[in-house]
C-alpha cells in the first residue's frame, strides 16, 4: 500500500491560513451576489487528472463562500484513474486513504454561456492542513511558471482546440472520408475539409460556439472546419501559462456544453476512427524579456535571439521525454503517423507543419509580437497544466545549459533518405505509449521539476494504460476511448 502523498503535515508551507481563507469567504460572497444576479444557482469545480480527464465536484451557489475558505473534500485516488476508470496505484499515492480540499480560483470564476444557470472554476488542490497538494498539476504548472518570472522572463501561451462533432442519432453518410464506416462515429457535417459547405451546415452551431467563448471573456481568433469528417478547430488568444491550461479546460466544456444542446456530441480524442487523421492539441509558446519576444529581432536564424533558441533548445532536446506528457495515451500513437501533419519527427523548421517543434514567425512587420513556437506533436488527452509546466521546465533547462537548435528541417522528414537521416539527424519521436513513459522515466530534469509523488502517479497511469490496451486492435482502441475526452 503506497504512502500518500497528503500525509506529511510538514512537508511545505501552510498557504490556506486564517487570514486567507477570511478574506476568499469575503470575495466570494461578494462575488455569489453577481452571480446570483445573473441567473446563476449552480458552481462547477474543476480539475483534470493524470489520464487528461476533467473531473468536478459541483455546489449550490450558496455553498461558494465556504468553498473558498475551506475547499471541498475529494480523495486523491483520482491521480491514479485510468482513462476507462480503472484505478491503479503509485508509491505515494493511491488507494482509499486521505483526503484533499478542492479550492476554487475565485480570479478565473466564470458563468457558464453554453449551461444556463451555472458557474465554473478551475480548483487547485491542498491537503487538509493548508498545503499544497504534492500532486496538484496546476500548483505544478504555477509553480513552474513563477521560476521562469524569477528568471525575468514572462511567457505567453495557447492550446489550438480541434474536435470531432458526431452526430448524436441519424446524422451524415460520411460523405467526408473513411468516418463513414465507423458505426461508432457518425459526422454531424458531410461538407469537404476546410470547406465552406460545413461552415454552412453547421452555421447557427458554429456562431453559437464562438459567441458563448467570448462571452466567458475569451478571445477567440478563429474557428473553422479541419481535414477529417466532421473536425472542426477554435483558436483562442494567449494568456499566461496557468491560465492558458485553464482555458483550454473551459473551451473544450463550452464546445461540449453547446454541442448537447445542438443534439450533437463532442469528441476531443486524438483518434476518432481508426486510421483517419486525429484531433491535435497543438500549443503555441512565445517568450519574452522586458517587454522583448525572445524569438525574433535577433541575430539568429530567423530572428531568434539566443535566450529565445536556447529556450526552444530545451524544449526541442527533450521532445521524446515531453511526448509522454503531450502524446498521453495509447490513442495518441494512432494519431502520430508521418506525413499527417502530426509532427512525429524530432525536428524543427520554420512554418514546417512535419516538424513537432515549428517556428511561426509571422508577417512582415508583426514578427515582433507574433513569433513563437508551436509544438504539433500534443494532443487534447494531455493534462494542459503538466503541459505547460513540464514545457517551462524544459526551456529553462535549456537556458541554464546554452542549449541551441541543430539545422532546420524545411520539408517532410519522411522523404529524406537514410544517408540524409543520419547527416542532418530527425529522429522519430516514440512510437507508443510505453516508449514515450521510459523517456520521461529517464529524464532527470523533468521528473525533477514534477517532483516524485506526481511524476510516479503520472508515469503509473500511463503504465497501466499501456497494459490495458496491449493487444488491442486500433478499432477497439479507438471505440473504448472516443468520448473519454
Amino acid at each position: 500500500m503506497p504512502t500518500p502523498a497528503v500525509s506529511d503535515p510538514a512537508a511545505g508551507p501552510v498557504v490556506l491560513d486564517a487570514p486567507r481563507r477570511a478574506q476568499a469567504m469575503a470575495r466570494a460572497g461578494l462575488l455569489a451576489e453577481r452571480l446570483a444576479a445573473a441567473g446563476v444557482t449552480m458552481v462547477a469545480l474543476s480539475w483534470v487528472d493524470n489520464a487528461g480527464i476533467a473531473r468536478a465536484k459541483t455546489i449550490p451557489l450558496g455553498r461558494l463562500e465556504r468553498a473558498a475558505g475551506w475547499g471541498i473534500g475529494m480523495s486523491p485516488v483520482f491521480d491514479v484513474f485510468l482513462v476507462n476508470d480503472s484505478i491503479t496505484t503509485s508509491p505515494h499515492i493511491g488507494g482509499p486513504g486521505g483526503d484533499l480540499r478542492l479550492v476554487p480560483d475565485l480570479d478565473r470564476l466564470a458563468v457558464l454561456a453554453g449551461q444556463p444557470g451555472w458557474a465554473w472554476a478551475p480548483v487547485s488542490r491542498y491537503t487538509q492542513e493548508g498545503r499544497v497538494y504534492a500532486g496538484c498539476q496546476r500548483s505544478f504548472a504555477r509553480r513552474m511558471a513563477a521560476e521562469a518570472r524569477d528568471r525575468g522572463l514572462k511567457l505567453r501561451m495557447a492550446f489550438e482546440v480541434e474536435w470531432a462533432l458526431g452526430a448524436e442519432a441519424g446524422g451524415a453518410d460520411g460523405a467526408g472520408g473513411a468516418a463513414g464506416a465507423d458505426s461508432g462515429f457518425r459526422p454531424a457535417c458531410s461538407g469537404p475539409a476546410y470547406g465552406m459547405t460545413r461552415v454552412v451546415e453547421l452555421s447557427d452551431y458554429g456562431r453559437e460556439v464562438v459567441g458563448a467563448l467570448e462571452r466567458e471573456g475569451l478571445t477567440v481568433e478563429q474557428f473553422h472546419p479541419e481535414y477529417a469528417a466532421g473536425q472542426l478547430e477554435v483558436s483562442v488568444g494567449t494568456s499566461d501559462p496557468v491560465g492558458a491550461a485553464d482555458d483550454s479546460v473551459l473551451v473544450r466544456e463550452t464546445i461540449r456544453a453547446v454541442s448537447a444542446r445542438h443534439g450533437y456530441r463532442a469528441s476531443f480524442a486524438p483518434s476518432v476512427v481508426a486510421g483517419s487523421v486525429g484531433n491535435g492539441g497543438h500549443v503555441h509558446l512565445s517568450v519574452w524579456r522586458d517587454g522583448q519576444n525572445l524569438l525574433a529581432g535577433g541575430p539568429g536564424r530567423h530572428g531568434l535571439t539566443a535566450e529565445g533558441e536556447a529556450f526552444a533548445g530545451g524544449i526541442f532536446e527533450r521532445l521524446p521525454a515531453l511526448t509522454a506528457v503531450g502524446a498521453p495515451s495509447v490513442a495518441s500513437y494512432l494519431r502520430l503517423v508521418p506525413s499527417h501533419w502530426a509532427g512525429v519527427f524530432q525536428c524543427w523548421g520554420r512554418e514546417n507543419r512535419e516538424a513537432a517543434l515549428r517556428l511561426v514567425t509571422g508577417s512582415a512587420g508583426e514578427q515582433d509580437a507574433r513569433a513563437n513556437v508551436e509544438i504539433k506533436c500534443f494532443d487534447l488527452a494531455a493534462n494542459p497544466y503538466l503541459v505547460t509546466g513540464t514545457l517551462i521546465a524544459a526551456g529553462l533547462a535549456g537556458l541554464e545549459a546554452g542549449a541551441t537548435l541543430p539545422p532546420e528541417i524545411d520539408g517532410d522528414p519522411a522523404g529524406l533518405s537514410s544517408a540524409e537521416i543520419t547527416d542532418r539527424g530527425p529522429l522519430r519521436l516514440p512510437q507508443t505509449l510505453a516508449d514515450a513513459s521510459d523517456c520521461l522515466e529517464r529524464d532527470a530534469v523533468l521528473r525533477s521539476a514534477m517532483g516524485e509523488p506526481l511524476a510516479e502517479a503520472f508515469l503509473a497511469v500511463r503504465r497501466g494504460e499501456a497494459e490495458t490496451f496491449a493487444g488491442a486492435s486500433p478499432e477497439e482502441i479507438v471505440e473504448q476511448t472516443r468520448w473519454r475526452w
